[in-house]
C-alpha cells in the first residue's frame, strides 16, 4: 500500500499548521481543540518548516517549567523534518517512524505539503491489508 491510498481513506486530509511566531501555549490549544498530537509548523501553510508535538512540549515543561509556554513554536519544533512521498509504502513510512522515534510525519510532493500520515494511519492500512490477504488464502484454500 502507498502513502497516497493511505491519505485517500483518511477521514481528514486537513494538516493543521501553526506559524513559528506563535506561543508553545497557543500551540497546546490548537492540539487540544482538534484532539490531535502534533501540528506542522509553517509560514505559509504550504511548506513546513518544523513540526511540534505532545511529546515536545511536556519536555520542555519538564525541562524548564511553565516559562516555556510563551516562547514561540520556533524554539522548540523538530527541525530536521523526515517528510514523506505520495509514491512511497505503508512499509517505509513504518520503517522510517520506527527509526526516527516519531508517530507522524507531513507528506509533501515537489516542495509543497499535501498531507499528514501518522503512525496509527500506517497501522491501520497494514492491519486492512492484512485481514485482505488472510480471506483471499482462506478462499483459496477452501476452493472458491
Amino acid at each position: 500500500m502507498r502513502v497516497h491510498q493511505i491519505l485517500k481513506s483518511k477521514n481528514s486530509v486537513d494538516v493543521f499548521t501553526v506559524l513559528p511566531e506563535i506561543s508553545i501555549s497557543q500551540a497546546a490549544a490548537v492540539l487540544a481543540q482538534h484532539r490531535i498530537g502534533s501540528v506542522v509548523v509553517s509560514a505559509d501553510g504550504k511548506t513546513a518548516l518544523g513540526i511540534l508535538s505532545e511529546r515536545d512540549i511536556v519536555r520542555e515543561l519538564a525541562g524548564s517549567g511553565a516559562e516555556c509556554l510563551t516562547r514561540p513554536v520556533a524554539d522548540y519544533m523538530t527541525k530536521g523534518l523526515v517528510t514523506a512521498s505520495t509514491d512511497m509504502t505503508a512499509d517505509d513510512v513504518l520503517q522510517q517512524m520506527t527509526d526516527g522515534r516519531f508517530r507522524h510525519m507531513p507528506v509533501v510532493e515537489n516542495g509543497v505539503m499535501v498531507g499528514l500520515i501518522t503512525l496509527g494511519d500506517v497501522v491501520k492500512a497494514r492491519l486492512s491489508q492484512l485481514s485482505m490477504e488472510k480471506d483471499a488464502l482462506e478462499g483459496m484454500i477452501m476452493g472458491h
